[in-house]
Parts: C-alpha cells; sequence; structure tokens
C-alpha cells in the first residue's frame, strides 16, 4: 500500500458519509485489475492522484456493500475511480479504474447519483 492522494474534505458537501481519514492509498491490485479486465485504462492509472484531487463528478454507488465513494473524470474518455474504506484497518484505498460511456455518466448525473463537483 502506498498514499496516492490526500482525502478532499470537499467530499464531504456532496456525500452522506464523512470520511476522517487523511490520505487514500493505493495497492498493485488496481493495477493487476486493471491489466486484466480494463486494459484500455491502463494509461489513465497515472493519473489516479489528479483525479482523487480533481474530480468532474462525484458520487456514492447505491450498489455498492460498504461505505464507498466514486470520482468521475472526464479526459477523452470518462474515468471513474472507486474509493472504498476497508473497516477492519480504517483506511481509504482505491478499489478501481474504470470507463463509463456518455450514457452512463448522464444518466448518473439525471438520477442524481453522480454530482458535478465544484472545485
Amino acid at each position: 500500500m502506498f498514499p496516492v492522494a490526500s482525502y478532499n474534505k470537499e467530499f464531504h458537501n456532496y456525500l452522506p458519509i464523512h470520511f476522517n481519514q487523511d490520505v487514500i492509498y493505493q495497492s498493485c491490485g488496481p493495477e493487476k485489475h486493471i491489466k486484466k479486465r480494463h486494459p484500455e485504462c491502463l494509461p489513465y492509472l497515472k493519473f489516479i492522484s489528479s483525479i482523487i484531487s480533481s474530480p468532474d463528478y462525484i458520487g456514492v454507488n447505491p450498489n455498492e456493500i460498504g461505505d464507498s465513494f466514486e470520482l468521475v473524470k472526464r479526459f477523452h474518455d470518462n474515468i471513474q475511480i472507486g474509493i472504498k474504506l476497508d473497516m477492519k484497518e480504517n483506511y481509504l484505498y482505491v478499489s478501481t479504474l474504470h470507463t463509463i460511456t456518455n450514457g452512463k455518466l448522464k444518466h448518473g448525473i439525471a438520477n442524481v447519483r453522480l454530482k458535478k463537483f465544484d472545485k
């Protein structure tokens, strides 16, 4: 595990859960997952810190178990990062990174699952 970004306290204005952690971590797991399941996203791995620091959209997946949230950044592709809280060890970590379609992004905004993050 290594730190990738600070937790932005401005996220509290958008999320139903207020996290007390100061840092978001990443393990080697997401890179292996991305290589295997989302290889088109490999070029975006180097942007994880900047996506966390300055997302375009923020939200919560209602189907996700446990405390978590999602961040979306618009590049050539729409890149979504999942952040989860490890309940046992009490730290936030990057759980996934993948693309989402414009339609899925628009749907998430329309049903208020994703909110525009005003920096």
